[in-house]
């Protein structure tokens, strides 16, 4: 069996899960997310905790078991605590703000970028170079920050672009005479 999926998923208070045959879903203070679940991998509810069984001896069974565990993991921490990815803006000129559920950038580009948050996706700017995504669903706040990243990745001679917060660009030196 996967290590990670012998490791039991701690729900808390208030923190409700609905196991169905096909399906879990989760719902906390922040929201509810639902996962459809692969019929390799058996959940079951003992007490405060969610523990994960294989369905099975094949290696995709094995593999799918501690998918299955880190999903609803997420899943857990995300209608509890929520997720978020900051994002810096580095270049002369180069500033965001939010207008509603939309983001707007300016780039160093002829024309402004308005990135739409999709639904369940909020955005913040702090000051005008500092952008933070939130939500409860990890894999699309990750995708949105991909997406807004994508924009102006950062260039390897200066650093200028879009870039997470906690990312280290290492610069490469200019060409010499």
């Amino acid at each position: 069996m996967s290590r990670v999926a012998s490791n039991p998923v701690i729900i808390p208070a208030k923190v409700d899960v609905t196991l169905n045959a096909a399906e879990i879903s989760v719902t906390g203070p922040l929201g509810t997310l639902s996962h459809t679940l692969c019929p390799n991998v058996l959940v079951e509810r003992v007490e405060n905790r969610l523990e994960f069984k294989v369905n099975g001896s094949s290696r995709q069974a094995n593999a799918m078991s501690g998918t299955v565990r880190a999903l609803v993991s997420n899943m857990v921490t995300g209608v509890s605590k929520g997720f978020e990815k900051k994002l810096a803006l580095v270049g002369v000129g180069y500033r965001a703000q939010t207008q509603g559920d939309k983001l707007n950038l300016t780039l160093g580009f002829s024309h402004p970028v308005v990135h739409a948050m999709p639904i369940g996706i909020k955005v913040e700017t702090p000051t005008q170079t500092e952008i933070v995504i939130k939500g409860i669903d990890k894999q699309q706040v990750g995708e949105v920050a991909a997406q807004v990243r994508a924009y102006r990745r950062p260039e390897p001679y200066k650093g200028k672009g879009v870039r997470y917060s906690d990312e280290v660009i290492v610069l490469k030196e200019t060409k010499k005479k």
